[in-house]
């Protein structure tokens, strides 16, 4: 029982093919494309409404070298949004709780931004090693320190993501199977249980958004340091 908790998790395949390349490609397909009309329909003024709103406020920050990484940044907080959401659905596959895909798009999104700070500013960017006004004594210390802290950020994005998105599937999972047992033997406690679920998808609904905007911010700011 407990191994059939973690089979969610498992990249489905058919034939022995793996079927996440499909589950990647699929949210691409479900956006609305916008139109030549003068006047659109609610949905894709509504989705030009959200990405202006969510690009102008994750631009903020940055001058306008760093405006260069709108549309990037853009359509990667649009497709993580969209996985997480489809992940909730019943009988699906969530691909963003695979480790090995989150560190695939935060290692060479975070090596980019450390790459355009050291051609850039080398100094500013090797400054951020080394806090102003160190002691002599602490400097080897404080740079060893500093560097690993600057190798963990692309793990941190990685592991971030995963581990809510994991922790909140299995904790759905393991409360619908306790609402199902209980509810021939305890209805009310069944439907008690049942009110909790309802209640921790929203939540998770919540989780799903923000985790999204959180590797995009987080992303933005490793950006704002190095431009």
């Amino acid at each position: 029982m407990t191994l059939s908790f973690f089979d969610q998790f498992m990249s489905p395949t058919y034939l022995g093919i793996p079927l996440i390349a499909l589950a990647l490609t699929l949210p691409w397909i479900l956006f609305p494309t916008p139109s030549t009309r003068w006047l659109n329909n609610r949905l894709i003024t509504l989705q030009g409404w959200f990405i202006n709103r969510f690009t102008q406020q994750l631009l903020l920050p940055l001058n306008l070298g760093g405006h260069k990484w709108a549309v990037l940044l853009t359509s990667l907080m649009l497709f993580l949004i969209t996985l997480n959401m489809l992940g909730l659905l019943p009988y699906t596959f969530t691909p963003t709780t695979q480790l090995s895909l989150n560190m695939g798009l935060a290692i060479p999104l975070w090596l980019a931004t450390v790459i355009i700070g050291m051609r850039n500013q080398p100094t500013a960017a090797l400054g951020h090693l080394l806090p102003e006004g160190t002691p002599i004594p602490l400097i080897p210390v404080l740079i060893i320190i500093e560097t690993i802290s600057l190798f963990i950020r692309p793990l941190a994005l990685g592991v971030r993501l995963t581990a809510n998105l994991t922790a909140g599937h299995l904790l759905i999972q393991l409360i619908a199977t306790a609402a199902f047992v209980l509810l021939p033997m305890m209805p009310t406690v069944a439907i008690l249980t049942s009110i909790v679920l309802f209640l921790l998808t929203l939540l998770e609904i919540a989780v799903a958004m923000i985790q999204a905007y959180v590797f995009v911010l987080l992303l933005s700011l490793y950006l704002q340091e190095n431009v």
